[in-house]
C-alpha cells in the first residue's frame, strides 16, 4: 500500500521545514526540541485521575504517573495494568511528553496505565534504563493490592526503544520467576542492533525515524558493541524465548523497525509463545502517538483495546 495521504502530507512538511535530524544534534538539543513542540493537535483525553508518585529504582527514584481511565472515579480493587515504557531512542522523550497518549491508552483500555520515566541515555547506558522498567515492574506487583490493581492482570506496554525495554524486562521477569506477565505489547520494537534487515534499508531514510537516527540511538545507549550481544539490551539474541508472557506486535509500513517486529513474532512463535504480529498499512515509525494527525493512531487504539483487553481477563 502507498503512503496514507496524511502519512505523505506530514513528512512534505518536514522535508519542506529543513529540520535538523535528532543525528546531527547532542542528546540535550534533541530533548530541548521536544520540550518545546507546539499544542498537540487535540486536546488531551480527561481521564478519572493521575496519580504521580516515586518509586526506588537501583540508583535513583523514579517518577511514575499513574492514569485511571475514564469512568473509574473511585479506584476499586482488581484493575488491570499496562505498564508502559516510552520510545524516542532511550534517551530524548519522558513522561509528560506522552501524557496524551497514555491518557489515551487508559481510557482505550479500560486498564489503569502506569507509565514509568526511567533515567536516559547516554548519562545513564545499558543496563540502567532496563534495570530501572525492571525495578518499576517488580514495584507495581508489589504494591499491586495498594494501587487496587490485580496482580493476575499487569502487563507491559512498549514502542520502540520502550518495546525494546518491555521486551528485555519480560525476559528477565522468566529468568529471575519474577512477576507473572499476563502480557506484553511490543509496537515496533528495537530488538537487535545491525541495521540491515530489508525494511532498515527500503525506508532508512525519507520516512522520519532515519537508519542514521537509529545508530545515533544504540551508540548512546550501549557501553560497547558487546552490550548487542546481551539478551537484554538485543532481546531478539536471547537463545531462548520459550515461557514469555501472550505478545501482541504491532509494526508499520514504513519503519525501518518493520523486520525487527517481524523477527521477533517468528521466534516467538517457534518458541510456543501465543503471539500476534500486524502491520498497519501506509504509516510511518511513530504514528501511534499522532493523535489528532493521523487517523490511523486512532484505529491503531481501537485495534490494541480490542486484542489486549482479553490478554488482560
Amino acid at each position: 500500500m502507498s503512503l496514507d495521504p496524511q502519512v505523505a502530507a506530514f513528512l512534505e512538511e518536514v522535508r519542506q521545514s529543513g529540520a535538523k535530524p535528532y543525528e546531527a544534534m547532542t542528546p540535550q538539543e534533541a530533548r530541548a526540541l521536544e520540550l518545546s513542540g507546539g499544542e498537540p493537535a487535540r486536546a488531551p483525553e480527561s481521564v478519572a485521575a493521575v496519580e504521580h508518585r516515586f518509586l526506588p529504582g537501583p540508583t535513583a527514584d523514579l517518577p511514575v504517573r499513574l492514569y485511571r481511565p475514564a469512568g473509574v472515579e473511585t479506584p476499586r480493587a482488581g484493575m488491570p495494568a499496562l505498564i508502559f515504557f516510552h520510545g524516542s531512542g532511550w534517551m530524548v522523550s519522558n513522561i509528560g511528553t506522552n501524557d496524551p497518549f497514555a491518557r489515551a491508552l487508559a481510557n482505550r483500555t479500560g486498564a489503569v496505565v502506569v507509565a514509568v520515566n526511567y533515567q536516559k541515555a547516554p548519562e545513564h547506558k545499558f543496563p540502567i534504563p532496563m534495570e530501572d522498567c525492571f525495578a518499576a515492574t517488580r514495584w507495581v506487583f508489589d504494591h499491586a493490592e495498594e494501587l487496587g490493581l490485580d496482580p493476575g492482570r499487569i502487563g507491559l506496554f512498549g514502542d520502540s526503544a520502550g518495546g525494546n525495554l518491555a521486551a528485555a524486562v519480560a525476559l528477565r521477569a522468566r529468568d529471575e520467576q519474577g512477576p507473572k506477565l499476563a502480557c506484553q505489547v511490543l509496537v515496533y520494537p528495537a530488538v537487535q542492533y545491525g541495521l540491515q534487515t530489508r525494511s532498515v534499508i527500503e525506508h532508512g531514510e525519507g520516512y522520519l525515524l532515519q537508519r542514521a537516527s537509529m545508530a545515533y540511538y544504540w551508540g548512546h545507549y550501549m557501553r560497547s558493541a558487546t552490550d548487542a550481544l546481551h539478551p537484554y539490551c538485543a532481546p531478539l539474541v536471547a537463545s531462548d524465548h520459550s515461557g514469555l508472557p501472550p505478545t501482541l506486535i504491532y509494526c508499520a509500513q514504513y519503519d525501518p523497525l518493520c523486520d525487527d517486529g517481524a523477527l521477533y513474532a517468528d521466534k516467538l512463535a517457534r518458541a510456543g509463545v501465543p503471539v500476534q504480529y500486524r502491520v498497519f498499512d501506509g504509516v510511518i515509525h511513530g504514528f501511534i502517538k499522532m493523535l489528532g494527525t493521523f487517523d490511523q493512531a486512532d484505529h491503531f487504539l481501537e485495534v490494541v483495546a480490542r486484542e489486549v483487553r482479553p490478554l488482560l481477563g
